[in-house]
């Protein structure tokens, strides 16, 4: 498969894995955990630093588990200001970041190349935490956009490639352009792997539904009709049918029907082929509601009347923050996230967003589990120095409300419709509207209808003069703490805790993550996977690991052979043995000294 090159990819290429582990720190008084509870690693997370060492640091945790991933990353227009200073050791890549210009900007002729040095580490580690049946979602331009997808078809797979959506942010005509007026962006959908996964679609809605009814009273139910005829010519299905009425009819030269002849008359006597009304008409196939899917596929062309445009997002945000100005001109609206959400359909996954920005991903996973009593969680990375003013202040207001005077709405239905559809389902629709206006009116000032555009929404408006209500949720702010050394256990400075390092240590050897660390025992065990069964012996105190209470001993065999799971490789670490190899081995135990032996597991 052709791959795209740029310069410094050789030196970015495995710059993940040189990436330290950090530890989450938890910031008790910047979360806003459920009333009574303790600020908690297994809530939803926002986190303040690089993201490259954020997302480093969700390994232990979230390896596989992250359903779904959406990053909107700098589009790289060279006046955006973001600046590329990865740790990358190679001389030649400091060499180069000395000379060139930091921030990117448009005079810098090498920024698609930074740009791309950037991104590679970071959806390498997205990668890694993307569940088998996850996707990543990815919003840009046509800046970047012709060298994203290649270095994503080599990082995910070219099979892995779901869809381009274009998602149309504006709808005004900008007059001061020399050539077209630009309105949309585009998002790249790939899966982590094809195989597993799956798409719910969108709920069916009445304009679809109003295609298909019922002529000729069939007790299956409404029908619509379908083409009999296959654009070529196959000579097993060229012949003659004769109408009820006895009218003849053939195939078009160079077409064919699109079953045998005996098949055609099974459908025939099953009264799934329609005549039309004189019983002459040409036959067609006969496609019953009652038979065809609940949802739809989503289509690929997002329009901002059904998502929202970067200008209804601006002016959400603005709302919200009427006290302070805001760093962003475009950020997304809620819409986009949670389409995306009601395409994947689950109400129960992990949703990762590493460039947060304004928060929007957080936001829209409270108000889509407010909606519909969904449990899904967010973990936003952001590097920037607002994540706490800006993007958790964003999601406290969401969840506690924040100061609000105006009109307030909320839609409540937006459907497409025709005027077939209103002269058909016209009662139906009457019905569902008067519905939503007798649940919510309590809740509004008025109920709003409106048939525009060929949409009939239903919009619930409501004058707030001092706070908008709450969605309610909770979450727990975390900082990247110092890297987990494990040089640290020979000084005794900086050591990690026994959590942290029983979380690295697991993912180091298994490659997979740990929700929680069993509490210390007498044996030792962190954890198993259904190959491995890690030990580990520490603490992070160095009287402690210089005592002979931290080595391996015969007491601490014996309890590992006694809580042993048959046919998995038991590894042990601890600082020191007090046992032969030739014993350890009989028990089939594998002994690994900290903290060399980690280094050794990793390659290093």
């Amino acid at each position: 498969m052709p791959s795209l090159e740029f310069k410094g990819k050789q030196f970015v290429y495995s710059h993940h894995l040189s990436v330290p582990f950090r530890e989450l720190k938890v910031e008790k008084d910047k979360s806003l955990p459920i009333q009574g509870n303790k600020a908690s690693l297994d809530d939803n997370l926002i986190i303040h630093g690089d993201n490259l060492e954020g997302l480093k640091a969700l390994l232990p945790t979230h390896a596989g588990k992250v359903d779904c991933i959406f990053i909107d990353p700098p589009y790289n227009t060279g006046s955006e200001g973001w600046c590329y200073n990865d740790n990358v050791r190679s001389p030649l890549m400091k060499e180069w970041l000395k000379k060139s210009a930091n921030p990117v900007d448009k005079e810098d002729l090498e920024r698609h190349d930074k740009w791309l040095c950037m991104m590679w580490p970071r959806l390498q580690l997205l990668k890694e935490l993307l569940a088998e049946t996850g996707s990543i979602w990815i919003t840009l331009d046509d800046n970047e956009m012709h060298r994203l997808k290649p270095i994503l078809d080599e990082l995910f797979g070219e099979h892995n490639f779901i869809s381009t959506i274009i998602w149309q942010k504006k709808y005004s005509v900008k007059s001061d352009t020399k050539y077209f007026s630009e309105e949309h962006d585009y998002m790249l959908v790939y899966s982590k792997n094809n195989g597993d996964f799956e798409l719910h679609g969108l709920p069916r809605t009445e304009s679809q539904n109003s295609a298909y009814k019922n002529q000729d009273n069939d007790p299956r139910g409404d029908w619509t009709s379908g083409d009999l005829l296959r654009m070529e010519s196959r000579d097993y299905a060229i012949y003659e049918i004769v109408a009820p009425n006895g009218k003849k009819h053939l195939p078009q030269k160079g077409s064919s029907w699109r079953f045998n002849k005996d098949k055609l008359e099974q459908l025939i006597a099953d009264n799934r082929i329609w005549f039309g009304d004189d019983g002459n008409s040409k036959p067609r196939l006969k496609r019953f509601l009652s038979e065809v899917q609940n949802t739809i596929p989503a289509q690929t062309i997002w329009k901002y009347n059904e998502v929202g445009s970067s200008d209804s997002a601006k002016k959400h945000l603005t709302a919200m923050f009427k006290d302070r100005d805001l760093p962003f001109a475009t950020p997304k609206p809620l819409g986009l996230i949670e389409k995306i959400l009601t395409v994947i359909g689950n109400k129960d996954i992990t949703i990762l967003d590493s460039f947060a920005g304004s928060g929007t991903t957080g936001h829209a996973v409270i108000a889509a589990n407010k909606k519909d009593k969904g449990n899904r969680k967010f973990i936003l990375l952001e590097c920037e120095d607002y994540a706490n003013d800006l993007t958790a202040e964003r999601i406290r207001r969401s969840i506690n409300g924040y100061s609000f005077k105006g009109t307030y709405k909320e839609e409540f239905l937006k459907e497409k419709i025709s005027w077939r559809s209103l002269s058909k389902k016209f009662q139906q629709l009457l019905e569902k509207v008067d519905h939503i206006e007798n649940e919510q009116l309590v809740n509004f000032d008025k109920i709003k209808k409106e048939i525009k555009d060929n949409f009939i929404t239903v919009t619930g408006e409501r004058k707030e003069e001092n706070t908008m209500a709450g969605l309610g949720g909770s979450f727990t702010y975390c900082t990247l703490g110092d890297p987990i050394q494990v040089e640290s256990l020979l000084t005794g400075k900086g050591m990690p805790s026994f959590e942290s390092l029983a979380k690295y240590v697991f993912y180091t050897v298994t490659g997979c993550s740990i929700d929680k660390v069993a509490k210390a025992s007498v044996d030792g065990l962190i954890g198993e996977t259904n190959s491995y069964r890690i030990h580990l012996f520490y603490k992070p105190e160095v009287n402690w690991l210089r005592s002979n209470e931290a080595a391996l001993n015969n007491e601490k065999v014996e309890a590992i052979k006694a809580s042993r799971t048959k046919g998995k490789r038991t590894i042990v670490f601890a600082v020191a043995k007090f046992m032969s190899q030739k014993e350890l081995t009989k028990n089939r135990i594998e002994f690994c000294q900290l903290p060399y032996a980690v280094h050794k597991i990793m390659g290093n």
